[in-house]
């Protein structure tokens, strides 16, 4: 049942832009993350991807189109995809570690 379960620690660091690195596992359409966000972490534009994840340590605040929210250690969040559901994140802290769940 090898299949089913996801090794992260057997998963490479990836660095997709400055203050985010991951572990990524793809599967059926759907990718697993392990994401951590440092201080330097800033989005340039809106994301309208959608997001499912867990805080698993620190806190981050994102901004829906100027309405922020705060999430912090043992939070969820869920998040659709589409323009009504703007957003942009940030560290509070020196970093934050995540869950997150998105279409590949």
């Amino acid at each position: 049942m090898d299949e089913h379960k996801v090794d992260f620690a057997a998963l490479d660091w990836q660095s997709p832009g400055p203050g985010v690195r991951q572990k990524v596992h793809e599967k059926d359409g759907h990718r697993l993350r392990l994401v951590v966000f440092s201080r330097e972490f800033s989005e340039g534009d809106w994301c309208r991807k959608g997001h499912l994840g867990y805080v698993l340590q620190g806190e981050l605040e994102i901004d829906f189109n100027g309405i922020k929210v705060r999430y912090g250690t043992g939070d969820g969040l869920c998040i659709p995809a589409g323009k009504a559901h703007r957003h942009k994140a940030a560290v509070l802290g020196q970093s934050v570690r995540l869950i997150l769940v998105d279409e590949a």
